[in-house]
């Protein structure tokens, strides 16, 4: 069986391109096969993790009783009224 080949031309004018090949040109000679097979393992696992974790804590958060906020209501104060009152030709009684 003959092998794959994979061809690696990254965009030097795009950012992460060049921090890859940075990364890239820092491994080895000989082991930069090994070195991309374990990244890209590595990212599938990191991905993998992430979708188990996002489905579990869904699945917590649905267990989980929610409780409305309770908003303390306001009341306006009697001198606020009595001056918006006065601005409508109102009189607002004063306790």
């Amino acid at each position: 069986m003959n092998r794959p080949i994979f061809t690696f031309r990254p965009n030097l004018r795009n950012e992460d391109h060049r921090r890859a090949w940075a990364i890239l040109q820092a491994v080895p000679e000989g082991q930069k096969s090994t070195f991309l097979v374990q990244a890209i393992l590595e990212s599938e696992r990191t991905n993998v993790l992430e979708i188990t974790l996002r489905r579990v804590l869904r699945e917590e958060l649905k267990a989980v009783p929610s409780r409305p906020a309770v908003q303390q209501e306001e009341t306006i104060p009697e001198q606020m009224m009595g001056f918006l009152g006065s601005l409508m030709g109102e009189e607002y009684p004063q306790t």
